[in-house]
């Protein structure tokens, strides 16, 4: 069998059927489905609104962050997004005495969250629009 990697992006609601926790589906088509709860919240990323992202839509992708100076001057924040990944990004400065560890993460985790915008909006957009044909030029 062929492997696939799909994105969709769909509105919910909890609701039980049968006696078990999950959720009613509805797909941009209006088909209709239910998902158990777990099945569901381990596929599906809750966002503000339906076609764009939020600062806190970016800052909940972030599971965990952390950082630690690895030098007079550097700091290294790392960040562990929802779905596994983990992206890091390095701070520094140019003279230690000037050396601030949370102002470097602040940096840091600024860049990490533009990447994130960059990321998440490319599978928003994949979800919206779906995949298109290659075209040659």
């Amino acid at each position: 069998m062929q492997n696939y990697l799909g994105v969709k992006r769909v509105e919910a609601e909890p609701c039980e059927k049968d006696g078990k926790d999950g959720y009613r589906i509805i797909y941009p088509d209006g088909y209709e489905s239910w998902s158990p709860k777990e099945v569901f919240e381990s596929a599906y990323f809750p966002i503000d609104k339906a076609n764009s992202l939020s600062p806190d839509d970016i800052d909940r992708f972030i599971s965990i962050s952390g950082y630690q100076n690895i030098d007079s001057k550097t700091t290294l924040v790392r960040a562990r997004l929802l779905n596994g990944f983990i992206d890091y990004e390095a701070s520094s400065c140019v003279d230690p005495a000037n050396y601030d560890e949370a102002i470097g993460y602040e940096i840091g985790i600024g860049h990490i969250k533009d990447r994130l915008w960059k990321m998440l909006g490319f599978v928003l957009q994949w979800a919206d629009h779906g995949l298109e044909e290659k075209i040659d030029k």
